[in-house]
């Protein structure tokens, strides 16, 4: 790709390089390694039109990718035996038209570590309490990454998992889906597994 493209990484492979904006040439560069997860506010001198703003680093995000990415490398240690076939299916090339992008596999990697590695793997890594009975996780993806792809990897790792391994609380085969509105619901029929585009065959 040349550097002159806005798309500097394949879809398919870790990113390795972002887009940087430089205040005294007022442009954007390229460097190398992957972004840091975070957000942007308003700088103190907001008013000129060009303001590149204030980067806030989301700490919490970045650790986890250091130790996902670790994990990944080892080979998923600690995973269930139905978890470790399901993840080298999804990395096998030769098991679809299409691969997976590189997000839709760290987001499935990602929930998959939180729930099935031990705690000495999560050291220093916490997570907000919530006042609820439930333990609610997040994985945010921009529109166009697959997440309805990530959802569906999601019910079949916990319902294979439940089915192979009945007392364990950490599966579920029973699964609530909340859309915004019937357009959005429809489009998520794919991940019932009755019809007949279900993304599972």
């Amino acid at each position: 790709m040349s550097d002159s493209s806005l798309i500097i990484n394949s879809s398919y492979d870790p990113p390795n390089r972002h887009h940087l904006y430089n205040r005294e040439l007022r442009k954007f560069e390229i460097n190398n390694g992957r972004r840091k997860s975070g957000y942007v506010i308003p700088s103190n001198n907001s008013n000129t039109f060009d303001d590149p703003g204030v980067f806030i680093e989301i700490p919490i995000v970045n650790k986890v990718r250091e130790r996902v990415d670790i994990w990944r490398q080892n080979e998923y240690p600690g995973v269930t035996t139905t978890t470790k076939k399901l993840l080298r299916h999804w990395r096998d090339q030769d098991q679809r038209n299409f691969p997976f992008f590189f997000c839709q596999l760290e987001a499935i990697e990602t929930l998959i570590w939180f729930i099935e590695t031990g705690d000495n793997e999560k050291i220093g890594i916490q997570i907000e309490q919530q006042n609820i009975s439930f333990e609610r996780l997040c994985c945010k993806m921009a529109t166009g990454s697959g997440k309805t792809v990530v959802m569906s990897m999601l019910i079949a790792w916990q319902a294979l998992n439940k089915i192979e391994n009945p007392r364990d609380t950490r599966f579920s085969k029973v699964f609530l889906i909340v859309t915004p509105g019937h357009t959005v619901r429809r489009r998520l029929s794919v991940l019932n597994h009755s019809d007949k585009n279900n993304y599972y065959d």
